[in-house]
């Protein structure tokens, strides 16, 4: 009794650290004698003791790597500094397990001799403006140089690029040399509408004020000619009231005189006075005779 009892505890012992229950994020490399024999991936496996091992566990998500600034040198001989991010996946365990020695060095290292022969061909305003061209090289070059190693390469993305501190201060210089001059054109232009807005403004004002001055002496005009017509009218009722109403010669005698009394009252500086009142009824006669023709 006390014999099985040992031996089921060494069975257990044996048998249960070969039982493996592999995640679904993961896979392991499993080697039999020493030479690769399968790849687990999710699920319950089962070793056998002492002949099969587990080589490797492998993660099947997408890995992110942010590698060190490198000093790299453009075409125009600036020398900077700059840092890559690489985004990838292992597709193929065995060739990442088998493939090549450490293979997060191998892409480190791919990545800076990649990124040199990138930005050799590049002048300093180029590199600095065509981010998106370098990193579309940079994964066309490092996906094509990985595949044999089981890795795809998802993204890379240039994180900083860092000129010399001379090259910095006179990149400020030009862009606040450019602001500056960006300020001027905006002042200038909004100065020359400011003075196209006031001239505009005076020409509008001059028409309108011309245009009201021609209304009043239109309205005056018209004004004085009604007063006329409404003089010459009362006039013309007059003499025709006189006329229906049989004045004699006294009458017109004495409208004769107040005919001369609205004469005195004008702008005349002579006035002509009859000597004698017979004149003065020749004079209204006359008068009345100029009234009928008016008529």
């Amino acid at each position: 009794m006390e014999f099985l009892i040992i031996f089921l505890v060494i069975a257990l012992v044996i048998v249960l650290p070969s039982v493996r229950v592999v995640p679904q994020s993961e896979c392991y490399i499993i080697e039999r004698l020493g030479s690769y024999y399968a790849t687990w991936t999710n699920g319950l496996h089962f070793k056998i003791p002492f002949i099969d091992r587990v080589s490797g566990v492998i993660s099947l998500k997408e890995i992110v790597k942010d590698f060190p600034p490198q000093p790299v040198i453009t075409k125009d001989n600036v020398t900077m500094q700059i840092d890559t991010i690489v985004y990838f996946q292992i597709t193929d365990p065995k060739l990442y397990t088998y493939g090549v020695e450490n293979p997060i060095n191998a892409i480190e290292n791919l990545t800076a001799t990649t990124l040199r022969n990138i930005i050799g061909e590049l002048e300093l305003d180029q590199t600095l403006t065509s981010r998106d061209i370098i990193n579309s090289k940079m994964r066309s070059i490092l996906d094509e140089a990985t595949d044999p190693w089981g890795i795809k390469i998802n993204r890379v993305e240039v994180k900083n690029i860092l000129p010399p501190r001379d090259i910095q201060e006179a990149m400020e210089k030009q862009m606040r040399a450019e602001r500056e001059r960006r300020e001027a054109i905006l002042k200038a232009e909004g100065e020359k509408k400011s003075s196209i807005l006031i001239a505009e403004g005076k020409k509008q004002s001059a028409i309108l004020n011309a245009e009201a001055e021609k209304e009043a002496q239109i309205k005056a005009a018209e004004g004085e000619a009604e007063a006329i017509l409404k003089i010459n009218t009362a006039e013309a009722e007059a003499i025709k009231l006189l006329k229906e109403a049989g004045a004699d010669q006294s009458v017109l005698t004495l409208r004769s005189f107040e005919a001369l009394e609205k004469i005195a009252n004008g702008t005349s500086t002579k006035i002509i006075v009859p000597s004698d009142l017979q004149n003065v009824a020749t004079l209204g006669t006359t008068i009345s005779e100029m009234f009928k023709e008016n008529k």
